[in-house]
């Protein structure tokens, strides 16, 4: 989304699969993620192999999220396939990537990745579950090359052996207690973050490429026009024409308003499959007449919604 920003990554199975159905099928998904840092400049700062599922804390300093989550997923997928002969998808759907404000959260979101495998009885302690980056947190074996926690040790202390061990005590703090997810404080489905956070990227990073193509989730937070305030639009730029007039309505209430079908057919009183006819149709019709693209380029830009 842009460079140097954080996030707590997650993606599962498809149909809730075991993804992972072998030691050698851990140990290659690790291989990709480790050819992601070289490839893609990704900074993995946590990880946790479930069976279903995993969780990643990393860091985008290329800004370049969507290129790292393809290479890691596609890859193992073709992996996957290959050695068990089949085909199609083994992740389900797009990956979930929450937008993180890394001095805020990174560390309670690693202890929340490394308690994973306790909270869901699969071992007694974290250290129990090799397949986490948790071992590596706290000395114990060798943490790969690849995996970044100094950021988060830093937190703890400066010396590597003392951060190891307040860490430890961090993270173990929790064991044998009910606590509350840091995915509580989840901003809609897209930021974690303080409110001045959450305000500068939306103010700052909303509206370009990259973050439609890393995080769509951001979209909830574009200001959206009403149904009224559309139809307003429209009627003062090409109102001279009813039938043209209804028809751009259509189009952009259902193009921009993030209204459902439903409530943009009551408006005007036709079905829910009439609105998407429209919408479908109206670029057609958009291309063909230059002075109407112009005319709806004059409403969006009434209307503020140009970058929508």
């Amino acid at each position: 989304m842009y460079p140097g920003a954080y996030y707590h990554v997650t993606s599962r199975g498809n149909e809730q699969k075991n993804g992972f159905k072998s030691r050698r099928d851990r140990e290659k998904f690790l291989e990709y993620l480790e050819s992601a840092t070289q490839r893609y400049g990704a900074v993995i700062h946590a990880y946790c192999q479930m069976s279903n599922h995993y969780h990643l804390l990393l860091e985008t300093p290329a800004g370049n999220l969507s290129q790292i989550m393809q290479h890691i997923n596609s890859a193992y997928t073709t992996y996957f396939n290959v050695k068990r002969k089949r085909s199609g998808h083994l992740f389900q759907g797009r990956y979930k990537a929450l937008l993180v404000e890394a001095d805020e959260y990174a560390t309670e979101l690693s202890r929340y990745i490394h308690l994973n495998p306790v909270r869901a009885a699969m071992v007694a302690r974290p250290e129990d579950w090799p397949w986490s980056s948790y071992r590596g947190f706290i000395g114990q074996g060798r943490a790969p090359d690849w995996l970044k926690r100094e950021f988060i040790h830093s937190y703890f202390g400066k010396k590597a052996a003392a951060a190891e061990k307040k860490y430890r005590v961090f993270v173990e703090g929790l064991l044998d207690t009910a606590y509350e997810s840091p995915l509580r404080d989840t901003v809609g489905t897209a930021i974690l973050g303080s409110a001045g956070f959450v305000e500068a990227i939306t103010a700052e990073h909303l509206t370009t490429r990259e973050a439609e193509r890393d995080l769509p989730a951001l979209n909830q937070f574009v200001p959206r026009p009403t149904l009224e305030e559309i139809v307003r639009a429209v009627n003062l730029v090409i109102g001279s024409d009813e039938k043209l007039a209804r028809q751009a309505g259509m189009y952009l209430c259902h193009r921009y308003s993030g209204e459902k079908l439903r409530m943009i057919g009551k408006l005007f009183k036709v079905r829910e499959s009439a609105i998407s006819e429209a919408s479908r149709l109206f670029p057609r019709k958009m291309e063909k007449d230059k002075s109407l693209e112009k005319a709806i380029e004059k409403i969006k830009d009434e209307l503020n919604i140009c970058n929508l």
